[in-house]
């Protein structure tokens, strides 16, 4: 393989990466950015605990004033270390890529102008956790994160399938009691409250870029297709048919299942209820739905 070969399939895989990566990359910045205005206009400016690494580099800040971003630095070393093993490569390169940014924009939002003061410190704490619960959900939704503890609740939820944002929420109830004799029990309490709700954001981001409805469609023989081509051609979506049997009437039945949006579920609903009213329709919750079509399972 000559240079100017290897040279023109580096130039290849290079536009093909960024081509791929471009829009994982753009929302992954913009969820640590969130993230950080968080931090900056909720966390630090009214001496609160934060939760994982980030709590432990404040909480180092509040003690002996050591620079958040050179902790937040070194223990994230020992994770990545760890989690590697466990999760995939580009998960832990946009992890890694995100602790420098968020180090990046923590320096520029501090010091880029004053932010006004809020007086109701539980208004702040529920403020706090939902912009910090949206940037991180933001992050889990592309497959990245803001490193520290993320990558823990990451790699537990791979092994055994719990909710990030509630597995975070018992790890980093350790960590904010450890700020207790620093901040204070009020602000403490604040903390947890923040570190619940941003767990509940996280876990709400996921779920309603993830949410689908599975939908069962119990039909006549002869109205199958029909029923069939609206879902392939108008909704664009694939179905699994599966013959029946009525167990009151004995009669043969054709059951349709498919798995659609909220907003294409109400059209199929709409479509069945005026050309077959006598079919029969069930509509459920399908929380995760992963394969052609939906999440891709390079993410999990």
């Amino acid at each position: 393989m000559t240079v100017e070969h290897k040279f023109k399939r580096f130039k290849q895989l290079s536009v093909l990466l960024i081509k791929n990566e471009f829009f994982t990359f753009l929302f992954s910045t913009l969820g640590i950015f969130v993230y950080a205005i968080g931090v900056v206009a909720f966390t630090i400016q009214y001496h609160f605990p934060d939760s994982g690494v980030m709590g432990i580099s404040i909480l180092g800040k509040y003690v002996f004033g050591f620079s958040p971003a050179i902790i937040n630095l070194v223990i994230n070393a020992i994770i990545f270390i760890w989690g590697g093993k466990e999760l995939s490569k580009r998960f832990i390169l946009y992890s890694l890529y995100n602790v420098f940014a968020l180090s990046f924009f923590l320096g520029i939002l501090e010091g880029l102008f004053p932010i006004p003061y809020i007086s109701d410190m539980f208004l702040v704490s529920v403020a706090g956790g939902i912009v910090k619960g949206l940037g991180l959900g933001i992050l889990f939704r592309i497959g990245a994160s803001s490193g520290g503890m993320d990558i823990v609740a990451a790699v537990m939820r791979k092994r055994h399938g719990v909710e990030v944002g509630k597995y975070s929420f018992y790890i980093n109830t350790f960590i904010i009691a450890a700020a207790l004799p620093v901040v204070g029990l009020e602000k403490a309490l604040f903390g947890f409250v923040a570190s619940y709700i941003s767990g509940q954001t996280l876990d709400s981001v996921l779920a309603s870029f993830d949410k689908r409805r599975m939908v069962f469609i119990v039909t006549r023989p002869e109205d199958k297709d029909p029923v069939v081509d609206f879902i392939s051609s108008n909704l664009r979506r694939g179905t699994t048919i599966m013959e029946s049997v009525g167990g009151f009437t004995k009669e043969n039945r054709v059951t349709i299942m498919c798995l659609l949006t909220p907003r294409q579920s109400v059209e199929l609903k709409r479509y069945v209820g005026k050309n077959f009213p006598k079919a029969f329709m069930s509509v459920s919750e399908a929380n995760e739905v992963l394969g052609n079509g939906f999440k891709h399972w390079k993410t999990v």
